[in-house]
């Protein structure tokens, strides 16, 4: 059986400081488990609940964000698929915008640390290739839509 998880990747936009894209900044949570690895905030899809349920829920529980700090980005949605102790796990990842760049972030007992981080830096931190991947096509993701305004 695949473990499935849902999560966002959540960003902010920085006003008045850098121009875009060099204006975003990506939250990225450091595990106080295991190799404290560093993540988006996700977790596991409970019996009966809908995968964005799930983002939201974990989001909320993981780093004190509520869907009312969020805009969800509704056409950005990527899946990663790997392998947990040598068990099939997949992770839907949505893109979310925090509303207020200013929001503090609470820290749940899972994890020991958060950093918001341009680009390049998210993808030192996240180190796995996949999500370093996801971190990138946000972006240009971010990049398209500001193209179109």
């Amino acid at each position: 059986m695949v473990l499935r998880a849902c999560g966002f990747i959540v960003f902010r936009r920085l006003l008045n400081r850098v121009p875009p894209p060099d204006n975003i900044e990506y939250l990225l949570l450091q595990t106080s488990y295991g190799e404290h690895h560093w993540t988006p905030p996700k977790g596991h899809v409970d019996p009966g609940e809908d995968d964005i349920t799930t983002a939201l829920r974990e989001t909320k529980e993981e780093a004190g964000l509520g869907a009312d700090h969020l805009r969800v980005i509704d056409d950005f949605v990527q899946e990663l698929r790997y392998e947990v102790r040598g068990k099939p796990k997949e992770v839907l990842y949505w893109l979310a915008e925090l509303r207020d760049p200013g929001t503090a972030v609470a820290l749940s007992d899972e994890h020991q640390d958060y950093r918001w981080a341009r680009l390049e830096d998210a993808c030192t931190l996240a180190q796995y290739k996949d999500l370093q991947d996801t971190l990138r096509a946000a972006q240009r993701h971010l990049e398209a839509q500001q193209d179109k305004q």
